[in-house]
């Protein structure tokens, strides 16, 4: 999983607003199996708290589990803003130290797609009671996008790993990590929309506010960044209309039940 300083650069919460939707659409999925009001849930890798906050809103008792303090305090100003009620545990989402068989749903919002997948299976598993549910989204991979494909392009393809996050999005793969532990396994498509008022807006999207992307520009000298931002502009282009910059990003919700 990043660095959790990673996520505490830029402004997560700019990224965080443009996903809420999908957050809400997975604790709704988890809620067409479990009666929400008065579950116990935990959200991992919670990030700012979509999740969480909308679970508690349906009247859960939840718990957001994140590495990143920065991001949990932000959750707890939101919590506090909204008269929710939300216990925030700072830990990796592998390794809570929550214990055994206390929730009846985990739910996470294009967070556990981080995490190594055996690692975070198990701890899901062992957290959840029998029979409980876990939903969660993850980005699809798409032959075309905007916002990563500059970066291959100017600094090359990121060395080999063992997992990456959209392999989540793949049905057959979501399916199979599923199986040792899970039934009734459901793989939901959506499109989430990003717009920007302009291309100076999207710019400066990735530039300071999208943590993985300030990330990336903070390592760079400077010829090296403005070559990478004139590549995210040409790759940007074609979704510009009017001035304002406008494509769609597909992703998937989840949803199972842990075997009893």
């Amino acid at each position: 999983m990043p660095d959790p300083t990673v996520w505490a650069g830029g402004r997560y919460e700019s990224v965080a607003q443009r996903i809420s939707g999908i957050a809400v659409e997975t604790v709704e999925r988890a809620g067409r199996r479990v009666p929400l009001d008065g579950a116990s849930v935990v959200d991992l890798a919670c990030g700012t708290g979509s999740a969480a906050l909308a679970a508690a809103a349906r009247g859960a008792r939840v718990t957001g589990v994140d590495l990143t303090p920065e991001l949990l305090a932000q959750g707890r100003d939101a919590a506090e803003a909204a008269q929710l009620s939300v216990t925030w545990v700072t830990a990796d989402a592998a390794d809570t130290g929550l214990p055994e068989a206390a929730f009846d749903v985990a739910v996470s919002n294009m967070g556990i797609i981080f995490v190594e997948p055996e690692r975070l299976l198990a701890e899901t598993v062992r957290v959840l009671a029998p029979g409980a549910t876990f939903a969660f989204s993850a980005w699809v991979r798409n032959d075309e996008n905007p916002l990563f494909d500059p970066i291959v392009a100017v600094l090359g393809a990121p060395p080999p790993r063992d997992f990456t996050p959209d392999q989540w999005g793949d049905r057959a793969t979501a399916s199979r990590r599923l199986a040792a532990h899970f039934d009734d396994v459901e793989v939901e498509d959506g499109s989430l929309a990003w717009r920007f008022d302009s291309m100076d807006d999207a710019l400066r999207f990735l530039t300071d506010e999208s943590p993985m992307h300030v990330d990336v520009f903070r390592r760079l000298e400077d010829a090296r960044r403005d070559e990478l931002i004139d590549a995210f502009r040409v790759a940007l282009l074609p979704h510009s209309v009017g001035g304002a910059v406008s494509f769609d990003a597909p992703y998937v919700v989840v949803s199972a039940t842990l075997r009893e």
